[in-house]
């Protein structure tokens, strides 16, 4: 019976724990804003983007920041959330990605 009763209880460990994690890991704009920006800018900055480049990445910036003020009017819900964290991802990928397309400010290819 006290195998049973600790295989149950470390099964409902398992379940609540992952939960708990995704919801601490979750970041809201002004938390990602100075790390995705400085990032932009450092890409400006050593040449790794053109400034087209970096003023694409910021206008999509500013849009997902306009989608996250909409969602708080409302309260933000867990499906809302998982959206701007999509959107924050992809934003992300793009920012490695043009950083390292070897398209640079001085030098295009």
């Amino acid at each position: 019976m006290k195998i049973v009763t600790a295989l149950v209880a470390a099964a409902t460990m398992a379940v609540a724990l992952p939960t708990a994690a995704n919801a601490q890991a979750w970041q809201s704009i002004n938390q990602r804003q100075p790390n995705l920006y400085s990032r932009i800018d450092m890409g400006v900055r050593n040449g790794s983007l053109t400034r087209q480049e970096a003023s694409r990445l910021k206008t999509r910036f500013a849009n997902i920041a306009r989608l996250e003020y909409r969602y708080r009017r409302n309260g933000l819900t867990m499906a809302e959330r998982r959206d701007l964290d999509r959107r924050f991802n992809a934003l992300s990928s793009s920012i490695r990605m043009q950083r390292h397309d070897r398209q640079t400010r001085w030098h295009r290819r």
